[in-house]
């Protein structure tokens, strides 16, 4: 069953920068403090990979209200042989550190 977010909720906003775009990523949390959404945008709107970050932000986001750990879908993101995030939403989520 999905877990709803009251209306208004507090939320943090960090930039961060992928393969030479800027975006910028914005976290909404439930009320025990787990990441309960996010929400990503790149610095030029309305381009194909601005698009990809914030379909892909939804997608998380809908995960997570699903009660799919972050750690989990943190994972399950494409990364390099360090182990580091190679795309936006996993270095947002990297950015968030330990949740869950």
């Amino acid at each position: 069953m999905r877990m709803r977010l009251p209306q208004r909720r507090a939320a943090e906003t960090f930039e961060f920068e992928v393969g030479g775009l800027r975006y910028t990523a914005t976290v909404g949390r439930f009320a025990n403090g787990r990441v309960a959404e996010i929400f990503l945008a790149n610095h030029k709107s309305g381009s194909q990979t601005d698009a990809n970050a914030r379909d892909s932000a939804i997608v998380a986001s809908l995960a997570l209200q699903y009660g799919v750990p972050l750690d989990v879908i943190r994972r399950a993101l494409l990364c390099d042989a360090r182990g580091k995030a190679e795309m936006p939403l996993g270095q947002a989520l990297d950015q968030l550190g330990g949740d869950e």
